[in-house]
């Protein structure tokens, strides 16, 4: 093994990648009242389906809500949650207001199989797509915050236009940004090296 990097490494490129990886956060300090083109999120979402996904079943779902549909989104998501057995009326009025904290907001969800491992499978393979999505975000100059969808229900999935039994892996907050977030600190990885 050895410390000298290939001279078939782009190096200019992965530094590149580089500083678009270290520059993503997670932030929610947006405009709330510049509008996303949706011709910029249907370019992320093209961009997510570049993921690895294995067997091609193309399990991507996408949905934006804009203007009212997020409120819409936040009662869908609301009355699931009362239907589950929350009852904490602050947790579901927070529920039903917070997907106005940015312009867009794009729910992916994981379309369903009838074989369970190439279930999990696609949602790896959405997964790594929603990372997609947020390094194009990032690169075209958006903020963006990913967030784990509440409880669903067929009137989240129906309202989103996904077919029943979608898992829904992400809600992405899109907008335009109004402040900086300072660079969080990261751990070092660590690589186990198994060479012989």
């Amino acid at each position: 093994m050895t410390d000298i990097v290939p001279s078939s490494v782009d190096i200019e490129a992965l530094a590149t990648f580089e500083a678009l990886v270290r520059a993503r956060r997670t932030s929610l300090l947006v405009d709330t009242e510049r509008a996303v083109p949706v011709e910029l999120v249907e370019r992320l979402c093209r961009l997510a389906m570049w993921a690895p996904n294995h067997k091609r079943t193309w399990p991507w779902r996408f949905a934006l809500f804009t203007g009212d549909g997020r409120a819409r989104l936040g009662a869908a998501f609301a009355e699931a949650q009362a239907a589950a057995g929350v009852t904490d009326e602050a947790k579901l009025t927070k529920t039903r207001t917070k997907w106005g904290r940015a312009p867009a907001v794009l729910l992916i969800g994981s379309a369903p199989e009838p074989d369970a491992h190439r279930t999990i499978e696609n949602g790896d393979a959405v997964a790594a797509g929603v990372q997609n999505v947020l390094l194009a975000a990032t690169s075209a100059g958006l903020a963006s915050f990913w967030s784990s969808p509440p409880a669903t229900s067929a009137r989240v999935l129906a309202l989103a236009g996904f077919e029943p039994g979608t898992r829904l892996v992400a809600a992405i907050y899109l907008g335009w940004p109004t402040g900086a977030v300072p660079e969080p600190e990261r751990p070092s990885p660590v690589l186990t090296v198994v060479d012989d």
